[in-house]
């Protein structure tokens, strides 16, 4: 489908595009999506009540672990309108200010969550490597200073790209890829250069993910360092632990981001099919599995959800009677 370009900008649209060749099954296929937005929405907005009501998670790591479930939920409803709008009513039509507010909010949210993953990272090694100050090195003011500093540094460094996009005049094919917008694939629809969102986008990818995924490696080696000092095994078996969770964590974020990398970049000659599943494996696994992994690997996290259905299930009996 080809586009003639309009002058003006603000008239102008893209047309996303959901599973090429398979518009039949477009029902079919919203049936898997709709289960995994749903247990996105349901399995972080529990982790958060339950942290929210529950005293006993009113500290550092649960903080940051709801700051995880919100960056997660708002990573979630930031696609789900234009993905499940596709499958459902077939609207695939998409204005430019909406199209870059998305795009927006889904880099944004990535940086913030690559940012929660350090910070998540620093609390386990205090808590490890210098227990007896935990309480006083991360208080709540710290937690919500890290907090707001997380996410004013992603925005600022994304605000620019929507700006950057908007120069260029978009005389090729407005037709995109995926159910949603992504910074590389709109500038390459640009007929200018787009050299300057080249090194920009590379730019904020190492200040970001970059410096992140390093200092997350840095702290795990520290960690490392001071759990093989310890004497006991049954010590270092326990501190090891409480890292498993937020391991798994930074495993479903960087892994799915590293191949959806390499299929962007190498990947030219693989099937289409493959490229969609990818971006979607990236944007919707660490949201879905988060709250799951958690809720699983972490003891406490787990006794107070199945508290909290424990007392739902005799309320429920108490009504029906």
């Amino acid at each position: 489908m080809i586009i003639p370009y309009n002058s003006s900008l603000q008239k102008a649209t893209f047309f996303l595009t959901g599973f090429q060749g398979l518009k039949d099954l477009h029902g079919w296929i919203s049936i898997p999506f709709c289960s995994i937005y749903l247990t996105v929405i349901v399995g972080n907005l529990t982790i958060l009540h339950v942290i929210h009501t529950d005293v006993t998670l009113h500290e550092p790591m649960y903080y940051f672990l709801a700051m995880l479930s919100l960056t997660d939920l708002g990573l979630c409803l930031s696609t789900l309108p234009t993905v499940l709008g596709i499958f459902w009513f077939e609207v695939r039509e998409i204005g430019i200010p909406a199209c870059f507010t998305q795009l927006f909010f889904i880099h944004a949210l990535s940086l913030v969550e690559s940012s929660v993953l350090l910070s998540m990272s620093i609390d386990r090694y205090v808590a490890i490597c210098n227990p007896l100050r935990y309480s006083t090195v991360l208080t709540p003011a710290r937690i919500v200073k890290m907090g707001l500093s997380t996410v004013l540094r992603s925005a600022l460094l994304i605000l620019p790209l929507p700006f950057l996009l908007k120069r260029f005049q978009y005389c090729r094919s407005h037709v995109l890829a995926h159910a949603y917008r992504l910074h590389l694939e709109i500038m390459k629809l640009a007929c200018s250069s787009i050299i300057v969102n080249h090194i920009y986008g590379l730019f904020v990818v190492v200040c970001t993910v970059g410096v992140d995924s390093l200092l997350i490696f840095l702290s795990y080696t520290l960690i490392l360092r001071t759990v093989l000092s310890t004497a006991s095994h049954q010590e270092r078996l326990r501190a090891l632990s409480t890292c498993v969770s937020h391991i798994c964590a930074v495993l479903l974020f960087y892994i799915p981001m590293i191949g959806l990398s390499l299929v962007h970049r190498f990947g030219e000659h693989l099937p289409r099919i493959v490229h969609i599943l990818m971006s979607y494996v990236y944007l919707l696994v660490p949201p879905l599995m988060n709250p799951i992994v958690y809720s699983i690997k972490t003891n406490q996290t787990r006794q107070c959800i199945i508290k909290k259905f424990e007392f739902i299930k005799p309320l429920r009996c108490f009504q029906q009677d």
